[in-house]
């Protein structure tokens, strides 16, 4: 087991977003997060890369998250695509894949992994040069997830990758994203495309106001008929 969340309450300010929220990921799978708006993917996330102020217990390979910082986090191998990319937008896209690895001093190997994201996402060696603002949405998607990438993570976690893209530039970043696992990336993501999350993962945790409500084998809630109800229109 690479990640691990047990009763897990967090909170903004004096407001309670997440509820006893309890999960596993083990080493090498990829896993969605599913949920309507509000339900607190996006604090969840952020929870687990010590974003967010939460009490109870957040294991990740043994460690103890709770006890780090949010840049510590990131430095023992969690890299975080957060929601709405918060990208650099008057930096080169080449300078912004680059300061995902600022606290790395392995040069040789960063700039190996920086040729591995423009072989994932060749649009972004074309523009390196190019203003992060001036790219497309879904662009500035796959620069995000690059920067994310220069972290060398053990996990990547990524927070609603499809949201406001063109579907042929989806299956491009879930493509990628699928590659990466095969080569052993374990990844967790959040989504609102549930048809989406379901079909490019193995499992699948349910959140609804703040708790875990679901959980299973992606392709056994995609046949759950409270899923198909809630959230596939059928």
């Amino acid at each position: 087991m690479l990640l691990q969340v047990n009763n897990l309450d967090s909170y903004y300010e004096r407001v309670q977003a997440l509820h006893e929220v309890s999960l596993e990921i083990n080493e090498g799978e990829l896993v969605a997060l599913i949920g309507p708006n509000g339900a607190g993917k996006t604090t969840l996330l952020r929870s687990i890369s010590r974003l967010v102020r939460s009490t109870g217990e957040i294991w990740f390979d043994g460690q103890d998250l709770t006890k780090l910082s949010a840049h510590d986090v990131s430095a023992i191998g969690i890299g975080h695509s957060p929601e709405g990319r918060l990208l650099f937008p008057d930096m080169p896209v080449e300078d912004n894949l680059k300061l995902g690895a600022f606290r790395r001093r392995d040069h040789p190997q960063i700039s190996k992994d920086l040729k591995r994201v423009y072989d994932l996402f060749p649009v972004l060696q074309e523009r390196k040069s190019q203003m992060a603002r001036t790219m497309s949405g879904g662009e500035q998607q796959m620069l995000a997830i690059g920067r994310a990438l220069m972290t060398r993570p053990r996990l990547l976690i990524l927070d609603e990758p499809s949201f406001g893209i063109a579907p042929i530039i989806v299956d491009r970043i879930f493509s990628a994203i699928k590659e990466l696992n095969r080569d052993g990336l374990t990844t967790f993501f959040s989504e609102q495309n549930v048809r989406v999350a379901l079909e490019n993962s193995e499992r699948t945790y349910v959140l609804e106001y703040g708790r875990i409500v679901m959980a299973d084998v992606s392709d056994t809630l995609r046949d759950d008929p409270r899923i198909a109800k809630s959230y596939l229109g059928m």
